[in-house]
């Protein structure tokens, strides 16, 4: 990587001018809540199992080898933008590549999800977290800039969880419902805690940094878990970190979207944490989201995705209610309120694609 990664604001193949063929797209038009000739619209997970092409390329190879390999990566992040005509790309990637990129031992299990072999609960185990280096993923960056000369007025998210989710990971050992030896640690061991959550802001921001660095247009910060924290705890214990890493990449001057599941009632803290765009899931309509985030947001959002395995007219019917609820925002980029379920028709996705795109349009 030829750019240094704590500038990468200098480098040419940073977008943050909004010049050239991105700077009429709709997805970012949105994120920065100016006019848009149509609502865009992507979806979270729309590279991946509910896709044929997809099944083909992965099968007999493990998901971490795939992020790691820039051919894959590029395939499969561009096989949705062919097939469905979405108005942005989302980096293939995992949450948990950055920690296996630094030496953690971890493995994504097929129908379980990724597991730890030696979980951090403890002062010792911070051992294992070192700082991410560009070094550390090569693979990021070429992947990132071959996908920026294949998508052209196409822009492309980069994407990192955050460090709660990540932290529910090493320590939980594996997917957990409840959260539990997280939420003790994080009750019990506050300084231990802050430590924890940190290094792993430090190593979100840089993994960050390299995929902007590379070309991506914005960034999508992943918190799938924080959802189990009450609001006092988040605006205490989780807050602060998050709101490290927004400031951090604000000066890439690229639209930075923060998303979580289950966080109806920290929508607000949410917004509070510096992100343009504020994700919103399925459990609350988009114009109570609107009042909950302080003005100057962006939101996204949120059809239920189990609503695309129901007839076409309630897909319909949704989605419309989605798009009209939307127009109370500063700004709306339509998407589910989580990721592509596996059991979706591909063929409704993109049917939900020319929806958006014609009852969205201002024209």
């Amino acid at each position: 990587m030829t750019a240094d990664a704590a500038h990468p604001a200098d480098t040419a193949a940073n977008p943050a001018d909004n010049s050239g063929p991105l700077a009429e797209s709709p997805f970012l038009l949105a994120c920065r809540r100016r006019p848009v000739p149509r609502t865009p619209v992507w979806f979270m997970r729309q590279a991946g199992r509910a896709l044929p092409e997809y099944l083909r390329l992965r099968e007999g190879v493990p998901m971490l080898e795939s992020c790691a390999r820039p051919d894959m990566i590029v395939e499969i992040t561009m096989q949705p933008v062919r097939r469905y005509g979405v108005d942005a790309a989302i980096f293939f990637s995992d949450i948990v590549v950055p920690l296996k990129a630094i030496g953690i031992d971890v493995d994504i299990k097929p129908g379980v999800g990724p597991v730890i072999a030696d979980p951090i609960r403890d002062a010792a185990g911070l051992d294992a977290l070192r700082p991410l280096e560009p070094g550390d993923v090569p693979y990021v960056t070429e992947a990132v800039q071959g996908l920026v000369g294949e998508l052209g007025a196409t822009p492309l998210i980069g994407f990192a969880g955050a460090p709660f989710t990540l932290a529910s990971y090493l320590i939980e050992g594996g997917p957990s419902k409840n959260q539990e030896r997280t939420k003790a640690l994080m009750y019990g061991d506050p300084d231990l805690w802050d430590r924890l959550m940190g290094r792993l802001a430090d190593i979100t921001i840089a993994f960050l940094k390299v995929q902007v660095a590379a070309g991506a247009s914005a960034i999508q910060v992943f918190d799938s878990w924080v959802g189990s924290v009450a609001p006092e705890d988040y605006r205490a214990s989780v807050l602060p970190h998050t709101r490290r890493i927004f400031a951090a990449l604000e000066p890439l001057g690229v639209p930075r979207v923060h998303f979580g599941v289950g966080t109806g009632e920290l929508l607000g803290l949410m917004g509070e944490a510096g992100a343009d765009v504020v994700g919103v899931d399925w459990r609350v309509p988009l114009d109570e989201a609107a009042r909950r985030v302080e003005p100057g947001k962006a939101l996204q959002g949120n059809l239920d995705p189990a609503v695309l395995l129901a007839p076409w007219e309630t897909v319909e019917r949704r989605a419309r209610d989605v798009l009209a609820r939307g127009r109370t925002a500063e700004g709306h980029i339509f998407n589910l309120g989580h990721g592509v379920l596996p059991s979706t028709d591909p063929d409704v996705l993109a049917r939900l694609v020319d929806l958006v795109h014609e009852a969205g349009s201002t024209h």
